[in-house]
């Protein structure tokens, strides 16, 4: 014969509370595990998300730390992303997989790199495939004024990115006046005449215009791509003192009187002459329409574009153009815009990271007689192929996690790990480091008074976020 006994367990109302409160408590600890994702120099792992995540302890061990800090925050990060050249928008635009590929760049899917910044040209760039304005013959009235050239393909590109990523934000960037307006008559060089310094303005007010009658909506213009290189074709050469004439005596008060909210920035040149964008800001008369400065890196140093932030603190900063040559070598190209962009950049006050040119064939077409013929696309368009290059996965380590309005915040360097720390608008922390050593490396990510012990592989960047 057997018997059957019963247990009755009572659970007093405060030993249940304790219960919860533990499982809730253990429900946040799991949900701080670190997710990683990676890429290896030599192309093994390409911004591959890893299977183990990391998990913090209140163990400390004696090892190196990279302390994240939200308690410090710096600049509000507006995004990362790449010129879209009206060159790039006509190879998408042929694609047959077109949607599936602006999905991958621009949507929020698990496989997207999340793109939420981008720059184009007024007029054409030297990765059109020729040059145009939207006024080619004389017309001081602008009564001719056509994007007729951005409707082939650049403007239906744009609406579909927009329709993906509503929040988008596009920078524009002149690399010429019309002929007319210039002292030499020609695309590549001269300056711009004072006598046309007006209806050049009106001219680049017309264009916001017709463009957000497109339904696209020009967040901030340069005044000029690259003013101090006037051997590219379309350029224009544009001293300081032209700048800030133009700003504060045309642009600046026609852009107000035609209510127009898009941000002024000067500049968009190298590191090299922080002295540019100072120089037209010490000017109160123009300083009062601009809302920063915008650089590249093809001279000087990154840590110089700290300057002008010191000089003028309560002005941004944007990193807007940066190329990689054709072949590349993935590794070294990596490694370095990491290092100099996403986490220098960022370092130095800059709101935008942004790689040079979107698209380009295997033959590094389109441009213009006299534009770039090396300068190597995010993703390289044969027919219907798609190859993704190292730009892809340089803007994608920030731009997958890293969305628009995140605050960059404090981290310090151990070990030689360049990184850089950014809070999100959800409350999630990013924290991306580069091992470039051919040694794996072992240390702490410390965060709210809690140690994760990490092995950085050598040779990668990885992108942790919990």
């Amino acid at each position: 014969m057997s018997s059957k006994i019963t247990f009755s367990i009572k659970i007093e109302p405060f030993t249940a509370l304790v219960i919860l409160l533990l499982t809730l408590v253990s429900g946040v600890s799991n949900a701080q595990n670190i997710e990683k994702w990676v890429t290896k120099l030599n192309k093994s792992k390409l911004l591959e998300k890893q299977k183990q995540t990391l998990a913090f302890s209140k163990n400390y061990q004696n090892l190196p730390t990279i302390f994240v800090d939200d308690s410090k925050s710096f600049q509000s990060m507006d995004g990362f992303g790449y010129t879209l050249t009206s060159g790039s928008a006509t190879l998408i635009n042929q694609l047959s997989n077109k949607k599936e590929l602006l999905n991958e760049l621009f949507g929020h899917g698990e496989n997207s790199i999340r793109v939420n910044y981008l720059r184009v040209s007024v007029g054409a760039s030297d990765l059109s495939d020729h040059t145009y304005s939207y006024s080619e013959s004389k017309d001081l009235s602008l009564k001719n004024f056509s994007l007729k050239e951005d409707e082939k393909a650049l403007i239906p590109v744009l609406k579909e990115i927009i329709k993906i990523n509503p929040t988008i934000k596009i920078l524009a960037s002149p690399w010429s006046p019309p002929t007319w307006m210039k002292s030499n008559n020609n695309s590549m060089g001269g300056s711009l005449l004072p006598e046309y310094s007006q209806v050049y303005a009106d001219y680049l007010v017309k264009y916001i215009k017709e463009m957000k009658k497109h339904g696209i909506v020009i967040d901030a213009l340069t005044i000029q791509n690259e003013p101090l290189h006037p051997g590219n074709n379309p350029s224009l050469l544009m001293l300081p003192n032209e700048q800030a004439n133009f700003i504060k005596n045309n642009l600046g008060p026609t852009f107000l009187k035609n209510v127009i909210k898009t941000k002024i920035i000067v500049y968009d040149h190298n590191a090299d002459r922080p002295d540019y964008p100072i120089s037209i800001l010490n000017d109160p008369a123009a300083r009062k329409y601009i809302d920063g400065s915008a650089f590249h890196l093809y001279g000087g140093s990154v840590e110089s574009i700290g300057e002008v932030h010191e000089a003028h603190p309560d002005k941004n900063l944007y990193f807007t153009e940066q190329w990689i040559g054709h072949p590349s070598n993935f590794g070294g190209d990596m490694a370095w815009h990491i290092k100099n962009l996403i986490i220098g950049a960022t370092r130095n006050w800059c709101k935008t990271v942004l790689e040079w040119n979107l698209a380009i064939d295997p033959q590094m077409n389109p441009h213009t007689d006299g534009g770039c013929t090396a300068c190597l696309g995010a993703v390289t368009i044969d027919k219907n192929k798609i190859e993704r290059n190292a730009a892809y996965y340089i803007i994608g380590h920030a731009s997958k996690f890293v969305p628009t309005n995140s605050k960059r915040i404090a981290s310090n360097t151990v070990l030689n790990l360049q990184n850089v720390a950014f809070k999100t608008p959800e409350g999630k922390t990013v924290l991306i480091v580069i091992n470039d050593s051919d040694k794996n490396l072992e240390f702490l990510i410390g965060s709210k008074g809690k140690m994760a012990k990490e092995t950085i592989e050598g040779g990668s960047v990885v992108s942790y976020v919990w």
